[in-house]
């Protein structure tokens, strides 16, 4: 699915997109995110940097999923500018979701670069 559209993507998929794409926007950060739980709710996050606390964009959105109750994941999306997914970020998702849970990677232009299994 790399070199797509984020509109060529399921509607609830590219809902994530325009949600990673706002909260990396929304404070100039370096990558923004959005998840989606088993029930269908979303939850978005933007790299933080702080001199004291440091967090990827995903582990923030699984982070917010995790203390709103979300039991797992359905799909995350993260807006950044390369086709590769950290290991650290692999580990939230599993952490909260499982294996085989979509990671989608979309540069900031909106184009797909990348979908990732947990």
């Amino acid at each position: 699915m790399a070199d797509t559209d984020a509109a060529e993507l399921p509607a609830e998929d590219a809902k994530l997109v325009t949600l990673a794409r706002a909260a990396r926007g929304r404070i100039g950060a370096t990558e923004g995110a959005a998840v989606r739980d088993e029930t269908g709710r979303t939850y978005t996050g933007a790299t933080v940097g702080l001199g004291s606390l440091s967090m990827t964009a995903v582990q923030m959105a699984v982070a917010q999923a995790h203390v709103s109750g979300a039991r797992g994941l359905e799909a995350v999306v993260v807006v950044r500018g390369v086709p590769v997914v950290a290991d650290a970020d692999l580990a939230a998702v599993r952490d909260l979701g499982g294996a085989g849970v979509p990671v989608i990677v979309v540069a900031s232009d909106g184009r797909v670069l990348a979908t990732v299994p947990s």
